[in-house]
């Protein structure tokens, strides 16, 4: 469709569209860098792990952006500045199965190899990013969805691309969207508009909708592949209930500090900022106000910390992350070591 100017005389005029070759902007360079930085334009439920990944045997195949979902479902961004798509669709294809066995490790592996040259700053925290984007779905302990998603974006489809498209995802239910952009010059300013075509708007809604569902369920059915262990917390005075990773993890920390032991030993031990404080003697909402104050990335995923449950020292209060995974054993045994007495301990409680 048409992109009109209402002009101050009442008139609708015809803003004529271009095309990137004619405007001399680049696939790699411009197109994929802005979408990368703003991935947020073709879904805001996704994060991208890598740009130009090619961890294949034949090294000359490239995924134009890897991405990851909520649900943990990987996808597979494919990127064409022309205006058919060339044979995107079966690219793409082939790539979502090469994909489709990855692993959280690999996955954490490749997002920190990612930010190593995007974000260096961050690297080192990819792994704890990671686990905190799929919290939902078991953070560390997320099983990778195997169906994989694929996002086609291009300046336009041709109709065999298109035609695929909608066989492929309503006979064999795969989750292909097309969005197509369209440049439009306006005096000195290149506009672009960002159109979902595959599948329609107006349906989104309610597939989006349905992928929640048959996620919900594949976690359920999946659930036995993660590890689910629950441990006991033993100190001199007892032995807890069985606890899942998170909830043990507290449970010892708060028995450490009512031994003693100081929040800045016990922090010295935790890896990756998941015990964190605030100045102040703090609980409720005050608490939460200056701890996202404090800590800005907290903001906006307060559930992910044990805020209800903060660990007051003589000037701070301290809080700590919920996020834990394959590193909750190496932390309990740090954590053990720093117990005044003997009598301090964990073990696994049974099935």
């Amino acid at each position: 469709m048409a992109l009109f100017e209402l002009t101050s005389d009442g008139e609708l005029a015809v803003v004529p569209s271009t095309n990137f070759a004619a405007e001399m902007v680049l696939e790699r360079a411009d197109l994929q860098r802005a979408l990368r930085d703003r991935i947020e334009l073709l879904d805001p439920d996704l994060l991208v792990v890598a740009e130009e990944f090619g961890d294949f045997a034949d090294v000359r195949r490239r995924i134009d952006l890897l991405c990851v979902d909520h649900g943990g479902q990987l996808v597979v961004v494919e990127l064409k500045r022309t205006e058919d798509g060339g044979h995107m669709e079966l690219q793409a294809l082939r790539y979502a199965a090469m994909v489709s066995t990855m692993t959280f490790d690999q996955l954490a592996n490749t997002y920190e190899r990612h930010l190593r040259q995007t974000a260096p700053d961050q690297a080192k925290e990819a792994r704890q990013r990671l686990a905190e984007f799929l919290e939902d779905v078991g953070g560390e302990d997320a099983i990778l969805e195997r169906r994989v998603r694929i996002m086609l974006v291009s300046g336009g489809f041709d109709p065999q691309i298109t035609t695929t498209v909608l066989w492929l995802n309503d006979i064999y239910g795969l989750d292909i969207t097309c969005i197509r952009l369209t440049p439009y010059r306006v005096d000195d300013r290149l506009l672009l508009d960002v159109q979902q075509v595959i599948p329609l708007p107006e349906a989104e809604e309610l597939m989006v909708r349905l992928r929640e569902r048959e996620s919900a369920v594949r976690a359920a059915a999946s659930s036995s592949g993660a590890d689910w262990t629950q441990y006991i917390i033993k100190t001199p005075t007892g032995d807890s209930q069985p606890l899942r990773k998170r909830r043990a993890v507290l449970a010892l920390v708060q028995a450490l500090r009512m031994a003693g032991v100081p929040s800045e030993e016990i922090e010295a031990v935790i890896p990756g900022r998941r015990f964190l404080a605030v100045d102040g003697s703090l609980a409720g909402s005050d608490l939460v106000d200056a701890f996202v104050k404090t800590h800005a990335r907290a903001r906006g995923n307060e559930r992910r910390w044990f805020l209800d449950e903060p660990i007051p020292d003589d000037t701070r209060t301290w809080v700590l992350s919920k996020m834990w995974g394959t590193n909750t054993l190496p932390t309990l045994d740090a954590l053990v070591s720093l117990a005044p007495t003997t009598g301090y301990g964990y073990e696994a409680a049974s099935e």
